[in-house]
């Protein structure tokens, strides 16, 4: 609707408001947007009044700060980028232009298509179900409201994803809704819908919802082209809606939901706007610690404390969510509360091991406000709405800011109600995260978002698919793929390596049932064999190979990798002796040593889904949780040593009440506080202050472990896991060949260990320096060579690039019979030059999982000089190397063991203080 003159627009406003009575004064409550909000049709507005007018004082008018920047922008038919917190009306700000128009439409004589003109695409069925049952108030409303005045009208809307029954989807193509809300699979599907897709033609506005949680992983890329695609079938250019949580960089997550074009060679994105209202919500987060003092007290005292504390949070609220960083975490929180007392049939547990039944009823509960507590680990970061939530509590550092956000932002579900958040840290790495974690928050920073590029087993489906519906030119085929965000530098060398797969032109590959999907042919003459009219004789064209083209893709297609259990027997007698999860397997090398069971093995090597092991009495190198928790994020690594190094100047200038009196300004408790001063204060005193790693010093410390007969070196690069699982990679290889010995590698989020023979040493000062950053990439991509972490993502990204079949002429493979068969593939792909799987096998795993770029930096600011490396030598880890040292002594899971190791380093601290400093005492924070 065109919009209003102001003053006009307000006086009708006022006047709609007056005639609801709410108990404010209609006439001098103020109101700045009546100008946008007049841009609904008067029986629109009449509902959302109905609706939100009680909220007109808080928000300063009949919309929320999001919705104030998007409404008038979407109606315009300007692609907009929405960011806003959980909570602050983001779907509405959405929808409402849209159903607006659809109305005002469906009200005319013509009326609307029997088509789809609106798209909702959410990365959750859960969401999408939610949305949908959300979408059905407004609609119902509304659509009474017009019969009211004589009028028939109807705007249906529906639900299509893989739990989709035959019949529903056969009564959509009768009965098409106008507004359907899917997935990115079930999209990509629908575009090779031979019936379907014309129903897409008409799609007017694409709403990509939670496109922060899509962006950094390769579902977001299938969906990038996915739009691409739809942007090609549709009668004129949908606009692009992008509703996301609080993220960074907003140009990238703007320009990877509007696509672009080259022009003269570059490519540019198309227009579009952003709302920022990011930090428009009031929010009351505090990090706490069950004590001051981690290593002294008892850990049945500190773990008592937690969860009295807690149980007392718990009733104090009307309905808490806690989160935990593992699943068994979220089980062993809910179990203890109800051990304290909570009402067994008042509280839950939400995860994805849980069945979808009780995860519905979890769901069902929060959203009505019937369960007082509920834990949970990942699972409920995005979805449904939880208006009754008024506490979060994060147990553990969540490991970004942007992961902080999103969770807290779960409590208080509505703008006007102060998020309130508690974060318990209970260890002292975590400690330190959480610290610089909130103050970031406070400070309104978010770690960015890393978009995959140039995927080919994503461009591949893709390719595929617009194969079968075709012929295409290839021109048409590459414009598509290249005008997706992501495959915005894919170039021809590129596509051409691409092609040379999809049309198996390598010898010896048909031969092992990997045929082509695709082929390549310039049209023929007219009268010729392969002539397609709507195409000038000689252009390059794409086509289908194979009669089952159409069910193979189909049934194959998306991104989301299966995985398995491994079955782990002993070498020597082939007993059984429990399982693990393969992305466990992808931190375990030959000779590594886990606990499982409660006992301690050794791990040889794996045949399919098969695990071999021998029993060992030595310590566990890798924790059981390594591959459930999330990593750190490189950007909050970044400013935690940012952060190291300003503790430090006023340690060294003004001593720890200083220290104290700084960090009494951010987000903590006292016993935080404490904590942190008492343990920086004990590293100076026993290491110095070159001991500690900034953001210009890397810090290695070298321990001769006389009792275990080790040389350990503690590297203190606290950029997070991925970026040292790639850099312990390099060392431990450079250091195996300097000292010619196996090197053993532990890995954690703030640094890594490498421990090999006492009677053997490197200078690892000079092995660090001497890393080019022009060898970080291909030395790191021979160090995977033989590695189960290549195994397993050459399986995934041969099923993802259907180069092995899921599922085939009515047999489904497993993800261990994938697996089977591409370690029969492997050997072969590897001796392939520039095989198009196997390069995006090592692209995945160098890019994605062990942060190769930020490695390149690294070395380059180490060989520059811009970055320091300081080597101390101690008798035992410093406090700084707690954290890094229990994990090469015992399993952290064995949290009274940990305890153990850690007062038996720290008493071995204040002795040597003690010792070396004539009586130094350090701060005991009074």
């Amino acid at each position: 609707m065109e919009p209003a003159a102001p003053a006009e627009a307000e006086t009708v406003v006022r006047d709609q408001l007056a005639s609801h009575g709410f108990d404010y004064d209609a006439g001098s409550v103020p109101l700045d947007d009546a100008a946008a909000f007049c841009r609904l049709a008067p029986v629109v507005r009449d509902w959302w009044i109905e609706e939100f007018g009680a909220f007109v004082p808080d928000n300063g008018g009949l919309f929320t700060p999001p919705q104030k920047g998007a409404v008038p922008r979407i109606d315009d038919g300007t692609n907009t980028l929405v960011c806003a917190p959980t909570g602050s009306g983001k779907t509405q700000a959405a929808f409402a232009a849209i159903v607006d128009d659809l109305f005002e439409r469906a009200r005319t004589a013509d009326g609307l298509d029997n088509s789809v003109h609106c798209l909702y695409v959410s990365p959750l069925k859960s969401l999408v179900n939610d949305i949908h049952r959300n979408l059905a108030e407004p609609l119902d409303a509304i659509t009474e409201r017009i019969e009211a005045q004589g009028e028939s009208v109807q705007i249906r809307h529906a639900i299509r994803h893989g739990d989709t029954s035959d019949a529903d989807r056969q009564r959509m193509l009768d009965e098409t809704p106008h507004i359907l809300n899917t997935t990115p699979e079930t999209l990509a599907i629908l575009l090779n819908s031979p019936k379907f897709k014309e129903k897409l033609r008409t799609v007017e506005y694409v709403i990509v919802d939670e496109i922060h949680a899509l962006a950094d992983n390769k579902r977001g890329t299938h969906l990038a082209v996915s739009l691409e695609r739809l942007e090609g079938m549709c009668e004129a250019s949908p606009t692009r809606i992008g509703c996301s949580a609080t993220v960074e960089p907003l140009d990238t997550i703007g320009e990877f939901l509007v696509g672009g074009r080259r022009v003269d060679g570059d490519w540019e994105p198309r227009d579009y706007d952003v709302v920022d209202a990011r930090f428009v919500r009031e929010f009351d987060v505090e990090l706490t610690c069950p004590t001051d003092d981690l290593v002294n007290t008892p850990h049945g005292v500190v773990t008592d404390r937690f969860y009295d504390e807690l149980t007392d949070l718990v009733a104090d609220h009307t309905n808490t969510l806690v989160f935990t960083n593992t699943r068994s975490g979220a089980e062993r929180v809910l179990q203890n509360l109800r051990d304290r007392g909570v009402d067994a049939d008042r509280s839950g547990c939400h995860h994805g091991s849980l069945s979808k039944a009780r995860r519905t009823e979890i769901e069902e509960g929060l959203k009505a406000g019937d369960l007082d507590v509920v834990t949970t680990s990942t699972s409920l970061e995005l979805g449904i709405d939880m208006p009754y939530i008024d506490l979060v509590v994060q147990v553990g550092s969540p490991k970004s800011v942007a992961a902080l956000l999103q969770r807290v932002g779960r409590a208080g579900h509505q703008l006007g109600r102060t998020v309130r958040g508690r974060v318990v840290a209970l260890d002292r790495d975590e400690l330190l995260e959480c610290a610089v974690m909130l103050r970031k928050a406070e400070e309104g920073y978010v770690d960015r978002v890393f978009v995959p590029e140039n995927a080919d087993d994503v461009a591949a489906q893709h390719v595929y698919g617009m194969a079968i519906n075709g012929p295409k030119p290839e021109a048409e085929i590459r414009a598509f793929l290249r005008r997706a965000y992501p495959y915005r530098g894919y170039d021809d060398a590129d596509i051409e390596r691409l092609f040379r797969y999809l049309t198996a032109d390598y010898a010896g590959l048909e031969d092992r049932s990997v045929y082509a999907k695709v082929w390549r042919d310039e049209n023929d003459p007219p009268g010729g064999e392969h002539h397609y009219e709507e195409y000038p004789p000689g252009t390059p064209l794409v086509g289908k190979r194979g009669r089952l083209a159409r069910v193979i893709y189909m049934t194959n297609i998306g991104t989301i990798p299966d995985s398995f259990t491994c079955d782990v027997f002993t070498r020597s007698s082939d007993e059984w002796v429990g399982q693990l999860d393969e992305e466990y397997l992808d931190t375990l090398e030959a000779g590594d040593v886990f606990v499982l069971g409660g006992d301690r093995y050794q791990y040889r090597y794996r045949r399919g889904s098969k695990v071999y092991v021998e029993p060992t009495s030595d310590r566990a190198t890798v924790p059981s949780w390594y591959s459930e928790r999330l990593p750190l994020s490189y950007d909050l690594g970044r400013e935690i040593l940012r952060f190291q190094r300003e503790l430090l100047e006023r340690l060294e200038d003004g001593g720890p009440p200083a220290v104290r009196g700084w960090l009494r300004g951010f987000p903590m408790d006292e016993n935080t506080v404490r904590a942190v001063t008492r343990m920086f204060d004990a590293q100076l005193n026993y290491a110095g202050p070159e001991s500690v790693s900034t953001d210009r010093r890397l810090a290695v410390e070298v321990e001769l472990d006389r009792g275990e007969y080790r040389r350990n070196y503690y590297v203190h690069s606290n950029y997070g896991r991925r970026f040292n699982d790639g850099l312990s990679r390099l060392l431990a290889y450079r250091c195996a060949q300097a000292a010619t010995t196996n090197v053993t590698v532990s890995v954690a989020d703030h640094g890594f260990t490498l421990s090999m023979p006492l009677n053997r040493k490197v200078d690892v000062e000079r092995l660090l320096r001497d890393i080019d950053p022009e060898d970080v990439r291909p030395d790191l991509r021979a160090a995977l060579d033989g590695t189960d972490l290549l195994q397993r993502y050459f399986r995934i990204n041969a099923t993802r690039s259907l180069m092995i079949l899921k599922r085939y002429k009515g047999h489904e493979k497993s993800a261990s019979q994938q697996q089977v068969s591409s370690e029969m593939l492997l050997g072969f792909a590897r001796d392939l030059q520039n095989f198009s799987v196997m390069e995006e096998t090592y692209r995945e795993i160098l890019e994605d999982k062990l942060a190769v770029d930020a490695i390149e930096t690294f070395a380059a600011a180490v060989q520059a000089g811009t970055l320091d490396v300081s080597v101390t030598r101690v008798p035992s880890p410093s406090p700084r190397a707690f954290g890094l040292a229990t994990l090469m002594a015992s399993d952290v899971v064995l949290a009274e063991d940990e305890s153990a190791v850690l007062q038996e380093f720290h008493d071995r601290v204040m002795a040597e203080i003690d010792d070396d400093g004539d009586g130094v005492t350090v701060d005991s924070g009074d």
